[in-house]
């Protein structure tokens, strides 16, 4: 049975081709919008409706499209489907993560020699709120968890187990992390299950207009020194198991 359709859509982002992709077979385009080069495309997810736009990489291009949708627009809330590397060292290339915390890492203040973070807006100086990150709107873990009950997702090809999904923190930064040391870092400081480049940015935009955001991310690498290789080879099937699962949160948000 198709839920009922909401009146106002649901702004639904990618990042790069291989994650919009995913939704393309999918999607049935009803119309189409060009705004400072981005392609806003109007039509039903499912039966419900939706604006998906492909943003590009990085936190400012999130910021702009998320802002567009939402003020432009008139989306009723955001969802971001694509991948991330792993920093959580128990989590492998396919598993996916849905950000219950979105932080802003590479934000702050940097003194003898590391970075302190703070919340994007804050002065980052002594004296001021040294609280970070954005938490998943309250009630949403029941709902995305009974929505996501007895879904199996791609097992990444020549993985030893099957792909598992996971509530975790999310970090965003500006730079593709290709380094193991870092990540060994980002993970002792932040508990985080994955690192990728849009999410937090969103998560600010969504927090100002007051709606909804969830985040999902399928690990296309691990965020070491074989990242560059392993993101072509794994990203496709990663972007398959975000779309599953955001298929199922745009029908119960």
């Amino acid at each position: 049975m198709t839920p009922p359709r909401r009146t106002a859509p649901l702004g639904l982002i990618c990042a790069i081709p291989e994650e919009m992709g995913e939704f393309s077979p999918l999607f049935r385009q009803e119309g189409e919008e060009r705004i400072a080069g981005f392609r806003f495309l109007n039509g039903l997810l499912d039966g419900q409706p939706v604006v998906m736009v492909e943003a590009g990489i990085g936190k400012v291009n999130a910021a702009v499209v998320g802002t567009l949708l939402l003020h432009h627009l008139g989306v009723r809330g955001l969802l971001f489907s694509g991948v991330a590397g792993g920093i959580d060292p128990s989590l492998a290339v396919g598993d996916v993560v849905i950000a219950d915390r979105l932080i802003q890492h590479d934000y702050g203040a940097l003194a003898g020699g590391a970075l302190k973070p703070y919340q994007p807006g804050v002065p980052p100086l002594p004296g001021f709120d040294e609280r970070f990150g954005y938490p998943l709107a309250d009630g949403l873990h029941d709902t995305i968890r009974a929505a996501l009950a007895g879904l199996d997702l791609s097992p990444a090809p020549g993985a030893s187990r099957p792909a598992q999904w996971r509530f975790g923190t999310v970090l965003t930064g500006d730079h593709f992390l290709n380094c193991a040391r870092t990540r060994a870092g980002l993970f002792d400081r932040f508990q985080a299950q994955a690192i990728e480049m849009e999410g937090a940015a969103l998560a600010q935009v969504a927090a100002r207009f007051g709606v909804p955001l969830v985040v999902v991310r399928a690990l296309s690498d691990l965020a070491g020194e074989e990242s560059h290789l392993d993101f072509p080879a794994f990203a496709r099937n990663a972007a398959g198991n975000a779309a599953r699962i955001i298929r199922r949160i745009a029908a119960v948000i």
